[in-house]
């Protein structure tokens, strides 16, 4: 295992004209590179060509060197299923992830691991002239944007697939939903140094993407829950406590408005509509304070229940 110095996970679905290409420009770049090296196909329950295609063109390109391995799930789970199995049988101390559309470049893992050599758990690919169509370029930068600003993840690109990541970095998540994307989130809220540099991107020849704008919704909502999970779940009545004190908060501040229009402006309750809203705040207030009781309850069931510690694994050094 410690042999193999760098793992390439490639997951796809139906890529029948693009896999033998790929793998021979992956096969290219690794020989020069030197180290011991494998490449991990998933297949994602593809129904064309895709899988005789690519048992083709790996036994053309054969070499000492690079290890070529298959993983094949019965049915489309989804590019985060297919890339966990990836993650969960690579053998190599560095990761490296990239789609099989032939839009990213193998050319630039050398320079994504040199620029992993300088200290980062992870090297995230920005492609900053980027070929898609004008619409896919228009929400992608809303929603990288968004991410940058909403959720301090310092990176221009999100759903840049192509990336490095050490193993140990990978260690204390699960990917699940659409989490593939959000890998260099994962990690950068773990802790880990996580940076980005230009690579290249090519437009797609063959077949056709897999992905829709709404995507971009799905990352957003994806984005909340992992920024919800990861700072507090072990303290979520925090989060419904402050919403439901704002709750009563604002209520009371409808009621003095409704106190001020009885005894200043002749308006009667019944004939106030304020008073119905500020009832609606004291329930609603309530119901975020009593969930925020019970997710206290359920989450300290679940930590002693197993008897797990409520941080991550730590490294323990000498002195």
């Amino acid at each position: 295992m410690n042999s193999i110095k760098l793992s390439v996970v490639i997951p796809f679905y139906n890529e029948e004209d693009n896999l033998a290409k790929l793998h021979q420009q992956v096969v290219n770049v690794l020989r020069i590179m030197g180290d011991k090296s494998e490449i991990i196909y998933v297949d994602d329950g593809s129904k064309d060509q895709s899988l005789k295609n690519l048992k083709i063109a790996v036994k053309k390109n054969k070499f000492k060197e690079i290890e070529s391995y298959l993983i094949k799930l019965e049915r489309n789970l989804g590019q985060t299923a297919a890339t966990a199995a990836g993650i969960d049988y690579a053998r190599g101390k560095v990761l490296a992830f990239m789609d099989a559309d032939l839009q990213n470049d193998p050319k630039d893992f050398p320079k994504l691991l040199n620029k992993l050599q300088e200290g980062h758990d992870a090297v995230v690919g920005w492609r900053k002239n980027r070929t898609d169509n004008l619409f896919r370029k228009f929400f992608s930068s809303m929603a990288n944007l968004m991410i940058r600003r909403g959720f301090g993840v310092p990176l221009h690109d999100m759903g840049c697939s192509i990336k490095v990541v050490r193993r140990k970095a990978l260690t204390n998540f699960k990917l699940y939903s659409e989490y593939h994307r959000l890998i260099p989130a994962l990690i950068y809220w773990n802790g880990a140094k996580v940076t980005e540099i230009v690579v290249n991107h090519h437009p797609r020849l063959f077949g056709k993407s897999n992905y829709g704008y709404f995507r971009v919704f799905k990352v957003i909502i994806d984005l909340i829950t992992i920024k919800f999970l990861s700072s507090y779940h072990t303290k979520p009545s925090y989060v419904f406590g402050t919403l439901g004190i704002l709750a009563e908060f604002a209520a009371g501040l409808v009621l003095i408005a409704v106190a001020y229009r009885k005894f200043f402006q002749g308006v009667f309750v019944h004939r106030d509509p304020l008073f119905l809203i500020a009832i609606f705040l004291i329930i609603v207030g309530l119901q975020f304070i009593l969930m925020g009781v019970l997710a206290e309850l359920i989450v300290r069931i679940y930590f002693e229940g197993l008897n797990k510690p409520i941080y991550a694994k730590p490294t323990i050094r000498s002195l």
